[in-house]
This record gives C-alpha cells, structure tokens and sequence, in this order.
C-alpha cells in the first residue's frame, strides 16, 4: 500500500502524521475534528499551511446551525447533532470524482439504531462529475429510504452537497413550475433530477433531509466517502452491498476522496 500523509487541521494535536493509528488518536471521538489523507509530504504541508491559518473561522462556523435559515440557505448538523436524531435509519451519502471532471462513484453508510449496519458503493463514471457522483448516491438513499419506510422504520439522509440537497429540495420546485427551465441556463444532469425530485416529493413529509460537512470526522461522512473512492478504483458500475467485514478502522485508512 502507497504510503499516505495525514493532516489534521482540527484534533487533539494539529499537524501532519505519517500513519493512520498516530492520526486516529488525534481525532477520534473529536468534536468536529478535520482531516485528511494526501499522496506526499508536499501536498500535505501546503494543504496544512493554507488551511490552518485562513480557514479556522470559517470552520468553526460551518460546524454551527443557524438558529434561522433564509429559502436558499441550509443548516449544518454537527457531529453529536447528527448523534442525536432520533431516527431508526440514518443514511449517510457522497460522491467522489477524481479528477472533477474524471472518474466518478458513489458511497453510502447505514446506521441502524446508531449502529453501522450496511455500505454502499458503485455507479462508476469514467467521464463523471462531482455533483452528478452527488447526486447519484442521494438518488440511491432515496430508494432505500422509500424501503425503509415502508417496513415502518423512520430515516433521515445526511448529505455533505449543499448543491445536491438544494437542487433536489428546493430549486426543483421553481424548475418544474416554469417547465423544467431556469434563467441562468441548461439545468445539469437534468434527467437525473427529475427523477429524484419525483421520488422526494413523494417521501418528503416522511424523511428528514440534513447537511453535513464532508471530513470532519462524522464516521458515517467518512465510510461513505470511502465507499465512493471505492467505487472509482474498483470501476464498479453497479450498486453493490459491501460484502468484506466492516472493519471501520481498516476502512477509514482507506484512500479519501
């Protein structure tokens, strides 16, 4: 296995660490922790320079829910936010690509009762997107979400695209009243969207929709994530239940996306 550098802009201790064990330490269990892999000291040393000085606010306030939220603004769960929805099934999405545009996939993590339950992955596109890897994993938890439902359990589905989940629960209702037109021009991956937008109309007063930010430590953010790069380096096309033991360690040492 190549070896990997990780960045912790956010833990116990800050910096960079040249194996998975010396960076769990630091953010596991975390409130809020930040981090992420990279290929070589370099990368890691620039991305640890750029982030910790410029970006610590913006952080600290991104992990923060708005008391109010304005049509197109969404609010932000936290880690212990995300902990304490009262849900039976949390589904937890993303999509990678690399590059953006490049190989794309998607992941999803399930929790059952706060458990680890289920990991998703899949949806290869050799010529995909980031958003469309996004929007594809939602889709995904849309479907099983609708399952879900319908054995009598109750779901949320946390998601790290802001764009994903506004496309789907807000802008899609003004696209579809002016005939699926919008001023500012093409509405991408448009087909897609239909689609979902049909199926969360008929589950929206049955699900909860939330937004999470991507690598700061939420575990079931992270499977997924992992899943999604799974995907893109297994060029797996289909949707597959993973079938290997979900060991979590083992897994969030894995390439991130």
């Amino acid at each position: 296995m190549a070896k990997k550098y990780y960045v912790v802009w956010k833990g116990r201790t800050t910096g960079i660490f040249t194996d998975w064990n010396s960076c769990k330490k630091q953010i596991d269990k975390f409130p809020g922790a930040q981090y992420k892999s990279f290929k070589t000291r370099e990368e890691a040393g620039a991305a640890f320079k750029n982030r910790s000085v410029s970006s610590s606010s913006s952080r600290d306030s991104a992990v923060k829910p708005k008391a109010k939220t304005s049509r197109n603004s969404i609010a932000t769960l936290t880690s212990e936010q995300v902990r304490k929805v009262s849900v039976d099934t949390k589904i937890f999405t993303d999509g990678a690509c690399d590059p953006n545009p490049g190989k794309a996939g998607s992941g999803i993590a399930i929790y059952r009762h706060n458990h680890i339950s289920e990991l998703w992955y899949g949806l290869y596109n050799p010529i995909g997107t980031n958003n469309t890897a996004e929007l594809n994993a939602f889709y995904q938890a849309l479907s099983i979400s609708k399952s879900e439902l319908a054995s009598g359990v109750s779901v949320s589905i946390f998601c790290d695209s802001k764009y994903t989940i506004q496309c789907i629960t807000q802008w899609a209702d003004g696209w579809k009243k002016r005939g699926w037109k919008r001023s500012g021009g093409e509405i991408k991956n448009l087909e897609l969207i239909q689609k979902m937008h049909a199926l969360y109309q008929s589950l929206k007063d049955k699900i909860k929709v939330c937004h999470v930010n991507g690598h700061v430590g939420i575990e079931g953010n992270e499977l997924a994530d992992r899943m999604s790069m799974l995907a893109i380096e297994s060029q797996e096309d289909k949707f597959c239940l993973y079938r290997e033991d979900i060991d979590i360690d083992q897994i969030l040492s894995m390439r991130t996306g």
